[in-house]
């Protein structure tokens, strides 16, 4: 688990805590172990349905602006979800609504290879889609809840864990494609999302994170949260476009990463299932070092530099003439995504807490589940390779938007403890690097 050796010092505040006295470290690991469970599970079911979408697709009779039409069922139902599950988290707890969220999900992914119609599969997609979006806005901010108490900038790792997740699941799926009928793998991946919200659910009902920033609120008063002003909602919804720009790609090359390379291409089933293997695991390996590139690097470097970098690697993935360059453009556009999704709704729900976090989460999440759809109808009407560069267009957009804002900061808290410590301080550049307290 990426950091846990820091957890000591994070939690202590750098007053030098006890190992025999610190009861405080045991609860909040526990806690960030059970959550990057989820965050693995939702990535790990999420590919494995991904790389079956072209078998689906054959299944259905679906042409390509018929798959992006049923792949609009998912869009709606996150998008739908996401509205309000901010609320539900506001007054049931995101952690509840986390475990049932996972359960939801783990049983609405057996039902697309059920289908044998483009209704049909939009209809079940619907029903996959809420319940993806439910998971994702509120483990987002269970997360950022997390990451306050922590009192550090690991936001990246815990999606780190969801591009780990999508790595292993497009990878065992890859395998198994040649082998296994869609039905049989979708309903496995049924049992092991059933299985592990089981065994990590409880954990995560039992522990809560402390309201204050520091290890101990030293009021029993509960705060009451500040109605975000004007200025900060336009914030949030900056940093909402960052990630809806950015997950748009995410989404594209999860759905026809892989049908590009076995239709334009001629790449075999378990070459083309590799393809967003290889993307999923370039963007573990650069969220595993998000922490340390917002140390180094601040958050408005980190966001240009992955969005230049996302974008170039795109146009080489989309356009090249080989299989092996495609793939190579897959990874440098992994490592370009990496951390520009996470740190947008870090920032964001630093700035407004669980509402920026759900409006944040609503807009970067409807960019992941709406590209999709759109890259199908732009196939139709041009060529998938000319639609996957759109994917190249948004992500330099976004490094654009971040730089205009690179002096944005957060509003002047009225106590020191509203502000966790990996946020500039009021009044820093946003770029300022995060520095760690010791």
């Amino acid at each position: 688990m990426p950091n846990l050796n820091k957890l000591r010092t994070a939690i202590s505040g750098g007053h030098g805590g006890d190992p025999a006295t610190d009861t405080s470290l045991s609860p909040l690991a526990r806690l960030r172990i059970t959550l990057t469970v989820f965050f693995a599970l939702d990535g790990f079911l999420f590919a494995g349905w991904v790389v079956r979408i072209p078998a689906i697709k054959q299944q259905t009779g679906a042409s390509a602006s018929d798959l992006g039409l049923a792949l609009l069922g998912v869009s709606a139902g996150a998008v739908v979800t996401m509205m309000f599950t901010g609320r539900m988290c506001g007054r049931f707890g995101s952690h509840p609504v986390t475990v049932v969220s996972s359960l939801l999900l783990a049983v609405s992914i057996a039902l697309p290879a059920q289908t044998h119609s483009v209704p049909a599969l939009g209809l079940v997609l619907l029903l996959f889609g809420a319940a993806y979006g439910s998971l994702n806005v509120s483990m987002n901010s269970a997360a950022v809840d997390l990451v306050a108490a922590l009192r550090r900038p690991v936001m990246s790792s815990f999606h780190a864990a969801f591009s780990l997740g999508g790595m292993v699941g497009a990878g065992l799926g890859g395998l198994v494609a040649g082998g296994l009928s869609a039905s049989t793998h979708l309903l496995a991946l049924t049992g092991i999302g059933l299985l592990v919200t089981a065994l990590a659910g409880p954990s995560l009902l039992r522990h809560t994170v402390p309201t204050a920033a520091g290890p101990a609120a030293p009021s029993k008063e509960k705060p009451t949260p500040r109605r975000p002003d004007r200025r900060t909602r336009r914030l949030v919804v900056l940093f909402g476009v960052i990630a809806l720009c950015t997950a748009y790609g995410e989404g594209a090359l999860a759905d026809w990463g892989a049908l590009h390379l076995a239709q334009d291409l001629d790449a075999g089933a378990g070459l083309a299932a590799a393809g967003y293997s290889l993307f999923a695991l370039a963007m573990t390996v650069g969220r595993l070092s998000g922490t340390a590139l917002l140390e180094r690097l601040g958050q408005t470097r980190t966001l240009v530099a992955g969005g230049v970098l996302a974008s170039l690697g795109m146009l080489l993935g989309a356009l090249a003439p080989t299989t092996w360059l495609a793939l190579a453009g897959f990874a440098v556009t992994g490592l370009g995504l990496a951390n520009i999704f996470p740190v947008a709704v870090a920032r964001a729900g630093a700035l407004a807490g669980p509402s920026g976090v759900a409006a944040a989460s609503t807009l970067g999440y409807g960019g992941m589940l709406l590209g999709p759809p759109a890259i199908g109808f732009l196939a139709d009407w041009f060529s998938l390779p000319v639609a996957l560069t759109t994917v190249a267009l948004l992500a330099a957009a976004a490094a654009l938007i971040a730089y205009s804002a690179r002096n944005v900061s957060a509003p002047e808290p009225t106590t020191p403890t509203d502000v966790p410590a990996d946020r500039p301080r009021a009044g820093a550049p946003a770029d300022a690097p995060a520095v760690p307290r010791h």
